[in-house]
This record gives structure tokens, C-alpha cells and sequence, in this order.
């Protein structure tokens, strides 16, 4: 029996088990399972391994996508100029090689949420600094679209969200949150931007999934701007990891 797994702390608000189970019923996979496993220190995932002696791939999700690049005995070029991992492949029962497929996702969601918006027109706000936004930069930069970057405490590179404020917003009409803020089960948060000042012309892209409508979408949409969630980037970055797991 192969086995595929996800490795991340907290994994509750995961669709990943249910995603690739739903995919092996519905493809005629046979022998496969997907597996959680929950570690709070990305150094638990040895144990992992050691644990589970068919394991083949795993996926990466918060808070572990950078701190288990040291764990792994190669990079895929790509991860390397990212600088973040959500996708393991395990090879020989033992060799960890780490992949991206993070910003496979995102960019292929990103232009379709953009539609005939030409991406080259827009500047855009990242809002967290984590292994998710890694991803995100690499994709912008690949289609030109310049962008500043938003965490909580600011320094000579980022802006706080206190910096965020009507000028700023009228010139950067796509934000995009990477932090977890708004997701299950503390869905009652969102990112601290001045929403009022959003319009009709920003695009709100919203990495979290579940739920399907954070309240960071709810607010920009109640002044008209258009949003996403990041459930296709999930489906279209799983398979990537399905891809490169079967290589």
C-alpha cells in the first residue's frame, strides 16, 4: 500500500485527505491512501518517515514549508529560488527531495481570477511574509507584476498594515493574503486593512480555502471588489504533487 500523506500543525482545517481520497475512488487508484500527520516541529519529520516505511510523497502546509528545507537531501531548482517547500517526494524509502508546486498553483488560479485584466496594469499587495508568499513573489515576478510586501511589525523592506491606506490602495488593486488569518476555525479574522477604501477595480485574492468565503472576501466584496479563494490553487498544485510524486 503506498502512502501519501500531509505534514503541517494545526492540519484541521486541511481538504487535503479528502481531496486525494476522493481522487484515488474516482480514478480507480488502487493501493494508495493519504495520511495527516500532525507535528508541531517540522525536525518531527524523521519520525515520520521512519514511521511509515511506504510512504512515497508528502505534502507541506503551515508552518513547516521552510523550517524542513534542512531535512531534505535535494531541492528541485525551482523550491531552491523560492525558498520554501510543500511538496516531498520520497524516494528509495529515504531520500527527501523537495518541490514547489505552490506557485504551479497560484500563478495558473491568479490568471484566470484576472480574466482580460492585462497583469502587467496592476501592482500588488502581499499580505504575510511566510513560506506561502515565497511562492506568491516568484509568480509575480514572472508576470511583471510589481508588488510591496505587508507584516505585521514593518522594517526598511515591509510595510506595516498601518502603512496601508487610501493612496496606497488606489495604487495597489491587487491584494493577496497569504497569512492564515480568516481560516478555520477562527474565521471571524481577516487581515487589517482599511476595506472602506476598496473598490469595484481591486482583486482580492485569498489563499485560505476554508472556508470557502473568509471574511477578508466578504469585506472586499461588500465594496464591490472581485475575490477568490484559494480552492483551485489547491486542486491545481495537488496535482502537480500528484505529477511529480509519479515521475
Amino acid at each position: 500500500m503506498n502512502v501519501y500523506g500531509l505534514i503541517g500543525f494545526p492540519l484541521t482545517h486541511s481538504f487535503s485527505k479528502r481531496y486525494f481520497s476522493e481522487k484515488f475512488e474516482k480514478e480507480g487508484i488502487q493501493n494508495c491512501r493519504y495520511e495527516l500527520f500532525e507535528i508541531r516541529e517540522a525536525t518531527e519529520l524523521p519520525s515520520v518517515i521512519s514511521a511509515q516505511s511506504q510512504l512515497k510523497g508528502l505534502n507541506v502546509t503551515i508552518p513547516h514549508k521552510e523550517a524542513v528545507i534542512p531535512m531534505l537531501d535535494e531541492l528541485d531548482p525551482a523550491a531552491r529560488k523560492i525558498g520554501a517547500v510543500n511538496v516531498i517526494k520520497v524516494i528509495n524509502g529515504n531520500k527527501l527531495k523537495g518541490y514547489n508546486s505552490d506557485y504551479y498553483g497560484f500563478r495558473n488560479s491568479l490568471i484566470k481570477f484576472l480574466g482580460n485584466e492585462d497583469p502587467k496594469s496592476l501592482k500588488a499587495l502581499i499580505l504575510g511574509t511566510g513560506g506561502a508568499a515565497k511562492a506568491v513573489i516568484a509568480a509575480l515576478d514572472d508576470l511583471g507584476i510589481p508588488f510591496k510586501m505587508v507584516s505585521r511589525s514593518g522594517s526598511e523592506y515591509l510595510l506595516s498594515y498601518e502603512d496601508v491606506n487610501a493612496t496606497l490602495l488606489a495604487e495597489f488593486r491587487l491584494i493577496i493574503n497569504t497569512s492564515p488569518l480568516g481560516m478555520y476555525p477562527k474565521v471571524d479574522a481577516c487581515p487589517a486593512i482599511p476595506y472602506e477604501f476598496l473598490t469595484e477595480k481591486h482583486y482580492l485574492f485569498d489563499l485560505v480555502y476554508n472556508p470557502e468565503e473568509t471574511l477578508f472576501m466578504k469585506k472586499g466584496a461588500t465594496q464591490g471588489a472581485k475575490t477568490k479563494n484559494g480552492l483551485e490553487m489547491l486542486h491545481l498544485q495537488a496535482e502537480k504533487a500528484w505529477e511529480i510524486w509519479n515521475s
